[in-house]
């Protein structure tokens, strides 16, 4: 990890008052009080060191606008989608692949997830880790646990997870860098998923999802692993609707609700190598000129385990083919292993 400390220094913290900030947090609201009584006696974490964390942290109103109007919420299907598909993601995606071929090669050999996913996830969450956020983790969970009720209890429970983490790894939990929500990496790894699916791939006896590589790689692919990935099996296809009763076809769910039997019968013209009691679902998008359908499979519901949107499993798929497919004069990619459209 990016911010570490020794143990001395984390013990140290524990004794030393922090400065606290103008727009700190107030450690005497009743939510924040309940809290830490929680972590103090079900984590066993000593009330010293979460109340000096708490109390450095800083709520943020600008994230409370963030989280309100996430981009697959607010933008249609092709607009989303040209923020994924340009010729420098795709371009880097595809040196990625390159400058990574044995971590990708292994994680493919491990999990089954081919090396184009892999790939197109950490596109899509940090531009290959270039932009991983800015805002101190702390103050991003501290914000939306105590600041945003329609989710508060779910960012109570990933503020709980990283202090766990932090103490865990000995990293200083000031210094951790992440996205709004309190995402983390190169592969924007929430908390609770980092505690639970991230891996010590180069085995130095810590994971570093901000700076190492194997551990980033192996982690996207152990995730997609435990949640249910089958190999060699697509993520989704273009459909066409030769009997347009769309009403017959719930849409904008990301549960395998139907069949691909099913779908067919009911109006949907597509190819794949699945079989017809294959489950799969319906996706209508809002393209520029005219509706697009596409059909996504078993792969596509692992992969909106990662971010619940429809739009963002299919840019991940695109996003994929496009690093996979050779451009002029160049051979396939060695590590693909997988259809993804």
């Amino acid at each position: 990890m990016r911010a570490r400390l020794s143990r001395a220094a984390l013990g140290a913290l524990l004794a030393i008052a922090l400065p606290r900030p103008a727009s700190a947090l107030d450690l005497a609201q009743p939510d924040v009080r309940e809290f830490v009584e929680q972590v103090v006696e079900h984590d066993h974490l000593p009330r010293a060191w979460v109340e000096n964390v708490l109390a450095a942290a800083e709520p943020k109103p600008a994230i409370i606008e963030a989280i309100s109007k996430p981009a697959e919420h607010v933008r249609p299907w092709f607009e989303y989608r040209a923020v994924f598909l340009t010729e420098r993601r795709i371009r880097e995606g595809r040196e990625f692949v390159v400058a990574h071929a044995p971590e990708l090669a292994a994680a493919t050999r491990d999990s089954g997830v081919p090396g184009e996913i892999i790939a197109a996830i950490v596109g899509v969450e940090t531009s290959y880790g270039r932009i991983m956020g800015s805002y101190r983790v702390v103050d991003a969970l501290a914000t939306l646990a105590f600041g945003y009720p329609p989710r508060a209890s779910y960012f109570r429970g990933e503020l709980e997870q990283f202090l766990l983490l932090a103490r865990e790894a000995r990293f200083d939990p000031l210094k951790a860098l992440g996205s709004y929500a309190g995402a983390m990496g190169a592969c924007q790894f929430m908390p609770r998923s980092y505690r639970a699916f991230a891996v010590d791939a180069n085995g130095d006896g810590r994971i570093d999802l901000w700076s190492s590589w194997p551990d980033i790689i192996a982690s996207v692919a152990h995730y997609f692993a435990v949640h249910g990935w089958r190999a060699g099996e697509p993520v989704a296809a273009v459909a066409d609707l030769w009997n347009p009763d769309v009403e017959e076809l719930p849409s904008g769910r990301v549960d395998l609700n139907a069949s691909i039997e099913a779908l067919r019968a009911k109006g949907l013209s597509f190819g794949t190598p699945l079989a017809a009691d294959a489950p799969a679902v319906f996706v209508a998008l809002r393209d520029a000129d005219s509706p697009e359908y596409r059909v996504g499979f078993h792969n596509f519901w692992v992969i909106t385990r990662y971010n619940h949107s429809a739009m963002y499993a299919l840019a991940v798929a695109d996003l994929a083919a496009a690093i996979a497919a050779p451009g002029p004069g160049e051979p396939a990619l060695a590590t693909t292993r997988g259809a993804h459209r």
